[in-house]
């Protein structure tokens, strides 16, 4: 499961929820390529609430990625 967090210097990040370690938007990280594999197989992600986010909600994301 995976959370978007808002970064203290604008923009959003990715914090893997299992432990939680944070995870850039970058197409050359191992851990974003992963996360991107994951919401194409319906992993569950939080938007910045805690909010579990709907297939159609990931779906527009998913769209916004590098």
């Amino acid at each position: 499961m995976y959370k978007l967090r808002n970064l203290f210097v604008g923009g959003q990040g990715i914090i893997r929820l299992e432990d939680n370690a944070f995870i850039p938007f970058d197409p050359a990280n191992t851990d974003y390529q992963q996360f991107k594999k994951d919401l194409i197989n319906d992993v569950e992600l939080e938007d910045v609430n805690g909010n579990a986010m709907s297939v159609e909600a990931i779906t527009t994301f998913i769209g916004t990625l590098l």
